[in-house]
């Protein structure tokens, strides 16, 4: 259905929208955003003598070098799920097999999201520098959201598509048929000669 496709293409413009205010964000107040990356590679808010102190990051060019690369991958999936978008309502009167085809910057946009909200947020943040155990600066819960965000237009998006039903033909009405005409009845020579004589 039309509005099927419809979906899709409002939910990776909402996708594109997000990624890019994110980024905006990150860039307009760097200061704010910046220092929850340096206290999450510090752990400096984590428990007191927690066994895994050895892996904390104390390198300001480290911490901003992490931020860059954050900033990169919101800024990367902005403009793919917005690639996607204007893609898919390109040929959303396409064929089901061209519109399905046309869906691969949505899909990889939703890729670069896990790896960033799951892998870097959940896996890397929030196990390896132990963020869960900050009070202060844990955004597990936010990554948990955004990914599952993903996920969810992720999998609705890269349902096959079929083709669309053609509109049915207006039946235009048929033409009256014009009423047949008779033949004239041509004289005969009899009525020919009938009339002579009078």
């Amino acid at each position: 259905m039309l509005i099927t496709r419809y979906a899709k293409i409002v939910m990776a413009g909402c996708l594109a929208a997000f990624c890019l205010l994110v980024t905006f964000d990150n860039i307009a107040d760097w200061s704010s955003n910046y220092l929850y990356v340096q206290h999450v590679l510090s752990m400096d808010t984590t428990f007191p003598g927690n066994a895994v102190m050895y892996r904390a990051v104390t390198s300001p060019a480290l911490w901003k070098l992490a931020f860059g690369i954050i900033i990169a991958l919101q800024l990367t999936m902005g403009v793919l799920y917005l690639a996607g978008a204007i893609r898919l309502f390109q040929v959303r009167h396409a064929p089901g097999a061209e519109f399905d085809r046309a869906k691969g910057h949505v899909i990889a946009a939703s890729l670069i999201g896990f790896f960033l909200f799951f892998f870097l947020f959940m896996v890397v943040g929030g196990e390896w520098f132990a963020m869960w155990q900050s009070a202060t600066w844990n955004a597990q819960q936010a990554a948990f959201r955004f990914y599952m965000a993903v996920l969810g237009v992720l999998i609705f998006v890269n349902q096959r598509d079929a083709d669309l039903l053609a509109p049915a033909p207006t039946q235009r009405a048929a033409p009256k048929a014009k009423p047949a005409r008779t033949p004239r009845r041509r004289r005969t020579d009899k009525s020919r000669r009938h009339t002579d004589r009078n």
